[in-house]
């Protein structure tokens, strides 16, 4: 019978295979080798100085400046086609710790299979911090997140040694898990977690089963076509824009919190987040709502963020260009970036600048692997100028909240569940100059000759919105700009140019001749190499996990239920979140709770959820975890609510039959870490969990998730 089953399973899935593509193969790419000079622990390296003057050679030291090129020589590395060398970086770190990114100036892959990398010998961002200085060093490459081998390279006169740290030194290779013959298809554990936590808020254990059977690509199918969301989303009634006197935070606190602020949105954000079917939907719209920003902080009611976050989540899996027109006539984004106030007597420039730096372009033009282009003294070039601002904002002129004539206008009230619309009088209807860019669509938009009636205004009004977002879609920078912000929020902070080049490619064209498939996009961004592998070795792959997914992970891994056990969280979790420097769809600027752009201080590291972790959150954090961990998050009683406790449960039963405590820790590297724990984070934790009273299983599990959790190795989502 079992056999039957097995075979019948096989079948089913074999016709799904066929349907949504192959079962994953292999995702773990292999790690790239830098060569030494065969002699040493010294890099295999000829150079010589632009300039023509000095010449080095394998052995020599070079001289560090903005003249010096260096050759190197890595193996081991199969490229795409088109991969180039902005697949791989080329780093040095000195004696004093500080590590340079080296400019790639070209590579050339030889017969047998050698890729020859030129590199300046010199901070690829321009002596950010301290310069490269004379001494010993160590030179290493990576690629799609893996690290190559570390040697040494001398530079200048100095005579100093340096040795290579532990976290260089350790070179662990790549584990696979054996396949089994109770499952088929997708087999890699570590690439499944590592999935799971970029394209949903956290590998369960039943999700993970489940990709396991069917793998990746049908799973991605699966979830482009699951409804959504799984629980209703809040209907709120909307309020007076002044908090009525039955209404009011000091005498009425519930029905106040309930309107007037975001709680509601937040306790149905993370109830989806922790039990949704459509993860991969849920974690897109989260992502864009942090790229289109709007905010409590300027946007008053719950019904009001409510109703924008479902426009947002409608249009995340659907065309960008849809996504775009939709935002824009929402009513909420209207009034944050004061569109509905905008007339022609009176245009404001707010909306035109954030939809041009922040939403779609940004403000430098762009090659299409994301790196700036520069104009002949080496500065990055404009994509747009004020006057460019000053034509948008005609553009976005007359519209306003419809607050007659719509499904949701009631008296009293500002009307933000329905799109704004235009209002006649208010439209200017002279002519307006857009985006210019090789082979630009609608770069003019002619003046009204005929907007003598309402309808002929209204009309135009219409026509231009929609030509000025042609506009700004076709622009060429749009798909690696947007797509690099994606993998930020997805995947990694710092993608390689060549990962945003590939996806932006898939933003361009889905393989159909659209433009903006948001499917593609995504699908692109989640099956890339970059993003696929059971490890990533890299010193500078992942992302610091932010708080509100630092808080659905642990939820998912170990599923979240009430204070008390007995049923499912309340979902009020945005306090804690707030605790930890993330207020839920309260952000406090238009460029949200981070800038993408974001530079750790006296780095070169590219990171943006560090900008909002300092001394005081990574506290909180710790004693958040402390608190979840071991004693649950009480309910308030004021609301009614249950409170959030963590279910360990699955692990007691390891920790109850291995007193050695091995086996839990196995366990918990593999949900966790991916099985990339560290022999010396390992027996430190293990120390702790043996110091537990053996009859007590349950605290020495909780005991290995909380220090785990508290880890360095684990906030950062690698």
């Amino acid at each position: 019978m079992l056999q039957r089953t097995a075979l019948l399973t096989a079948i089913v899935l074999s016709i799904a295979s066929a349907i949504f593509g192959q079962f994953d193969p292999d995702p773990n790419s292999p790690t790239p080798v830098l060569l030494a000079d065969g002699k040493s622990d010294r890099v295999w390296a000829e150079g010589f100085d632009a300039s023509g003057n000095t010449k080095g050679a394998v052995r020599d030291a070079f001289r560090p400046n903005r003249n010096m090129e260096v050759t190197l020589r890595i193996q081991n590395v199969q490229m795409l086609p088109g991969e180039d060398m902005n697949s791989v970086r080329a780093y040095l770190r000195q004696r004093s710790g500080k590590t340079f990114e080296l400019q790639n100036l070209s590579m050339i892959q030889s017969e047998k299979g050698t890729h020859a990398l030129t590199v300046r010998l010199f901070d690829k961002d321009g002596f950010r911090g301290q310069p490269v200085a004379d001494g010993e060093s160590l030179i290493y490459v990576t690629w799609r997140g893996l690290r190559s081998n570390v040697l040494k390279i001398r530079l200048g006169n100095s005579d100093a040694e340096i040795k290579v740290p532990a976290e260089l030194a350790d070179r662990s290779g790549l584990k696979k898990e054996d396949s089994t013959d109770d499952y088929v298809g997708y087999r890699w554990s570590g690439d499944r977690i590592r999935f799971l936590e970029q394209a949903a808020f956290g590998p369960s254990t039943l999700e993970d089963s489940r990709l396991r059977r069917i793998g990746i690509r049908t799973w991605l199918a699966e979830q482009f076509e699951r409804s959504y969301p799984t629980f209703p989303f809040p209907n709120i009634d909307q309020k007076p824009t002044a908090p009525p006197s039955d209404c009011q935070l000091t005498t009425f606190p519930s029905c106040y919190r309930e309107h007037y602020t975001m709680g509601p949105l937040q306790r149905w954000f993370f109830t989806e987040a922790l039990y949704g079917d459509a993860q991969l939907r849920h974690r897109v719209a989260w992502a864009l709502s942090q790229i289109w920003v709007t905010s409590g902080v300027g946007v008053q009611q719950s019904s009001h963020q409510i109703a924008y976050f479902k426009t947002v989540s409608e249009n995340a899996l659907g065309n960008y260009r849809d996504l775009m027109r939709a935002v824009t006539l929402n009513p909420a984004m209207g009034h944050y970036l004061d569109m509905a106030r905008s007339t022609k007597t009176n245009p404001n420039e707010n909306y035109p600048r954030e939809i041009l730096q922040l939403f779609s372009i940004g403000l430098y033009k762009l090659n299409p692997d994301g790196t700036p282009q520069l104009d002949n003294e080496g500065r990055p070039i404009d994509t747009y100028d004020q006057q460019i601002i000053n034509d948008l904002s005609k553009v976005f002129t007359g519209w306003t909240f419809c607050n007659q004539t719509c499904t949701n206008s009631r008296p009293g009230i500002v009307n933000y569940k329905d799109p704004m619309i235009v209002v006649p009088t208010n439209h200017d209807t002279t002519a307006k100059t857009l985006l210019d860019y090789p082979n630009a669509v609608h770069r003019v938009i002619p003046a009204c000759e005929d907007c003598t009636t309402a309808d002929a205004t209204r009309q135009y009004a219409n026509e231009s919105l929609s030509k000025a977002l042609d506009n700004i879609f076709n622009h060429p920078n749009v798909g690696p700009f947007i797509g690099r912000l994606l993998i930020q929020h997805l995947v990694t902070s710092d993608p390689s140019p060549a990962y945003v080049q590939r996806v932006a490619a898939a933003f361009d064209d889905n393989g159909l001749g659209v433009r903006g498939d948001m499917k593609s996009v995504i699908r692109a961004i989640l099956l890339d190499p970059e993003a696929r592998g059971d490890i990533k070795t890299a010193p500078r792959y992942g992302k610091l996990r932010e708080p509100v997914q630092l808080i659905t992970n642990l939820g998912r891994i170990f599923p979240a239920k009430d204070f008390a056990g007995l049923s499912r969280s309340d979902g009020a979790l945005g306090a804690y979140s707030t605790k930890l420097g993330q207020n839920p769809f309260n952000a406090p600027t238009v460029f949200n709770y981070f800038t993408p752009t974001f530079v750790v201080p006296g780095t070169t590291i590219n990171a943006p959820e560090f900008e909002i972790l300092n001394t005081g959150h990574a506290v909180s954090r710790t004693n958040f975890l402390h608190t979840l961990v071991f004693e649950g998050l009480t309910a308030n009683a004021t609301d009614s609510l249950r409170g959030t406790s963590l279910d360990t449960s699955e692990f007691d039963a390891l920790a109850a039959g291995d007193p050695t405590g091995n086996a839990v820790l196995d366990a918990l590297s593999a949900k966790m870490m991916h099985g990339t724990l560290s022999a010396a984070h390992r027996e430190a934790i293990r120390t702790a969990m043996l110091a537990v009273p053996e009859t007590d299983p349950s605290r020495r599990v909780r005991t290995a998730v909380y220090l785990l959790a508290a880890s360095s190795q684990y906030q950062v989502q690698r």
